[in-house]
C-alpha cells in the first residue's frame, strides 16, 4: 500500500515546529550559557550548563509540540462529530450556513447557492467543516512529526551558542556570543515571517530583541554571582 504523502499545510506546520524549535534552542542554551560565563570563566562549566539546558530544552520542546498538536487534532475530532449530527439534524440551516459565508465575499447570491449545493452534494462534511471552523478535516496534523521536527532542530539551534561560548577567545567570548547569536536569531526571524506570511522586518528585529533581551538578563544575573 503506498504511503500517503504530507499536503502542504502538514509540511507547513513541520517547518513551523522546526523553525520555532531551532529558534528556541538558540535563545534558551544562549541565555544559560552567557549568564554562566558572567559568573565563571571555567569552559567545564559553561559547556555542561549548555548541554544541560539543551538536552532539558529538547525533551520539553518535543513533548510541548506533541501535547500541543495533539489537543488540537483533537479539538478537530470533536468538531466533526459535532457537524456530523448537525448535517443529520439541521441539514438547511448548515446549508444556508455555507451560502451565507460566500455571500460575505460580495459572491452573488444566485452564484453562492449553485456552488453551495455543488460542493455540499460532492462532500458536505469537508464543505461545513472548512467554513465554520477553517480546516481540511482530510489532513490532520501528525503530532508525531511536529514531535520529531523539534526533537531535531532545538538541540541544532542549541549548537550555535555553545560552540561560540567555548571556542571564543576568553575576553570576547561573552561578546562574540551575542553577535553569533543576534545573526542566527535574525535568520530565523526571518524564516519565521515567510511562514506565517508577516512582516519580515518586523519579525527579524522583534527576535533579535528577545533574544538579546534574554542575554543581557542572564548576564547581570551571572555577573552577581561571579566570583
Amino acid at each position: 500500500m503506498p504511503k500517503k504523502k504530507m499536503s502542504l499545510a502538514q509540511k507547513v506546520n513541520v517547518l513551523r515546529a522546526s523553525v520555532m524549535g531551532a529558534n528556541d534552542g538558540i535563545i534558551s542554551v544562549a541565555g544559560i550559557v552567557i549568564g554562566v560565563a558572567a559568573a565563571t570563566s571555567n569552559p567545564y562549566s559553561i559547556l555542561i550548563s549548555g548541554l544541560s539546558g539543551s538536552l532539558a530544552g529538547t525533551i520539553s520542546m518535543c513533548m510541548g509540540e506533541y501535547v500541543s498538536v495533539s489537543t488540537q487534532k483533537d479539538s478537530q475530532k470533536m468538531a466533526l462529530i459535532s457537524e456530523r449530527q448537525r448535517l443529520k439534524d439541521q441539514y438547511q440551516q448548515e446549508f444556508n450556513y455555507v451560502q451565507k459565508q460566500y455571500e460575505k465575499q460580495d459572491i452573488d447570491s444566485k452564484l453562492a447557492h449553485q456552488a453551495t449545493k455543488e460542493l455540499m452534494d460532492k462532500d458536505a462534511l469537508s464543505t461545513v467543516v472548512q467554513e465554520r471552523y477553517g480546516f481540511n478535516p482530510k489532513e490532520f496534523t501528525s503530532p508525531y512529526a511536529a514531535a520529531i521536527a523539534s526533537f531535531i532542530s532545538f538541540p541544532t539551534g542549541s549548537i550555535l551558542p555553545m560552540v561560540a561560548v567555548t571556542m571564543a577567545p576568553e575576553n570576547v567570548r561573552i561578546f562574540a556570543t551575542m553577535v553569533a547569536v543576534l545573526i542566527a536569531l535574525l535568520i530565523t526571524g526571518y524564516f519565521a515571517a515567510v511562514l506565517s506570511k508577516a512582516n519580515r522586518v518586523k519579525s527579524m528585529l522583534r527576535n533579535a530583541t528577545a533574544g538579546l533581551l534574554t542575554m543581557c538578563v542572564t548576564y547581570l544575573i551571572g555577573q552577581l554571582f561571579a566570583r
